[in-house]
């Protein structure tokens, strides 16, 4: 009887408060593996640009620590597909000693597979059973293009994927989809062994049998590690997959971990102090009542880097005070850790009338609403705050001070994350968006300030 283990991690998200406990969780199971073989895998959004030194370091930081674990495969995930770069992308793996398996990105103008992506591997056991492993990301077709990468749909591609595995005696799936996308594969395609799944956050804590092929899913931020246990007999067939999870807190801490997670920070913040911005005349707070308000210079830096007539921001998007005198990327970053793009949006008035009349019945409710995900690294989505535009007890409203045209356009500076959130439909309905990659918001905001106020 063959015993293979493999251990896997998934939306790590940068979350260097988990990572000395996980790596010291691999280091042990792999010495301690009563297994013929072990293998470790990544299944994408390792990265996330919140932390400081994943900022600092375009995500190269995560590939270092990922080394010293000595993974044996790994894919993207939307935070490293999507939080970089087209050039900043092809070179994140430049120094990885894993290879990344992505069968579903390719290069817009070569329409190759992207240079560091292999569609396929095959690991070898000792005993000579063949492992193939593939992968895939989520194909966000509306945004990949936008950075020149053309995703392509998991039912394009998987039939060819599968192909170049199947004399393979296992066949995994690292699997960037999401829940409701693995379930289906497994319902479509039971020659697939193990799916391990990612993306949506979700925790198989003992896994899930879907049409004979084994789920298995490690939540979120390192909160949980996977491990899965396979067993074949001597013609190289699975008898037995199991899978379960192991909880990052249950494992014992090390006095040495506070200080290494502190300084992964610190060297974060430091690298991005160095780099200055703008020197600014007066304190600007994050509060969007007062006199001098970040917000109001934010709004005048979306018009000016999009040429649109009105703006509208969310309060809670910043999170600290910008100080008087010079700041760097940091105090940026501070204020503005959002993976989250400007956006110029042209709609006729009267579906400016639509989403603003969207806005003012949601106002109340997402002024202390705790928004996650799509982008948002904040608290509360808090208070709409509109530049240009106004409305009166009647429910007229007006731009730049003349009333709205219902025939004509507009142009208005909004977020990708107002298109991905249910609270305004209007924008994907009526709007015709141009989603401005690859500058955040901070990109954007820091590059008006080098301008209107340099060092």
């Amino acid at each position: 009887m063959e015993k293979i283990q493999i251990v896997h991690t998934n939306d790590l998200h940068s979350h260097f408060e988990n990572f000395p406990r996980i790596a010291r969780f691999i280091e042990n199971s792999r010495n301690t593996s009563i297994a013929d073989d072990f293998y470790l895998f990544d299944i994408g959004d390792a990265m996330d640009r919140a932390h400081p030194l994943t900022e600092a370091t375009n995500g190269k930081a995560n590939i270092e620590w990922m080394n010293q674990l000595h993974y044996d495969a790994a894919t993207i995930g939307n935070n490293e597909g999507l939080g970089n770069s087209h050039q900043e992308l092809m070179h994140l793996y430049d120094e990885a000693n894993f290879p990344v398996i992505l069968d579903n990105l390719y290069d817009e103008k070569t329409k190759q597979l992207a240079d560091f992506a292999k569609p396929f591997k095959v690991l070898t056991t000792k005993s000579g059973t063949k492992i193939g492993v593939i992968g895939m990301t989520a194909p966000f077709i509306l945004t990949y293009p936008l950075l020149n990468w053309d995703i392509r749909l998991i039912q394009d591609i998987l039939p060819q994927a599968l192909a170049a595995v199947k004399d393979c005696d296992v066949i995994i799936l690292l699997s960037h989809l999401g829940v409701s996308m693995d379930r289906l594969i497994a319902k479509n395609h039971p020659e697939i062994d193990v799916i391990i799944g990612s993306h949506t956050h979700h925790l198989f804590e003992k896994g899930e049998m879907d049409n004979g092929v084994l789920l298995a899913a490690a939540g979120k931020y390192g909160q949980n590690i996977g491990n899965i246990d396979l067993e074949l007999n001597d013609q190289k067939e699975i008898t037995n997959k199991v899978a379960f999870t192991t909880r990052t807190a249950d494992l014992p801490k090390e006095k040495a971990d506070d200080a290494w997670i502190l300084a992964q920070h610190e060297k974060g913040e430091k690298l991005l102090d160095q780099r200055k911005i703008a020197n600014l005349p007066v304190s600007l707070s994050k509060d969007y009542q007062a006199p001098h308000a970040v917000i109001n210079e934010a709004l005048d830096a979306m018009q000016d880097f999009t040429g649109a007539e009105v703006a509208i921001l969310s309060s809670g998007l910043f999170l600290k005070d910008l100080p008087k005198g010079v700041i760097s990327q940091k105090d940026l970053h501070d204020l503005l850790p959002h993976a989250i793009h400007a956006m110029k949006t042209t709609m006729t008035g009267e579906n400016v009338w639509r989403l603003v009349m969207e806005m003012e019945k949601n106002r109340l409710y997402l002024r202390t609403h705790q928004q996650k995900g799509m982008g948002f690294r904040g608290k509360i989505f808090g208070e709409i705050v509109y530049r240009g535009i106004k409305i009166d007890s009647k429910r007229n409203v007006y731009v730049n001070g003349q009333e709205l045209n219902p025939n004509q356009e507009y142009t208005l500076a909004l977020l990708d994350h107002y298109l991905f959130v249910p609270y305004f439909p209007s924008i994907e309905i009526a709007g015709d968006n141009e989603i401005l990659y690859p500058k955040f918001l901070r990109n954007v905001f820091g590059d008006y300030l080098s301008k209107k106020y340099p060092i």
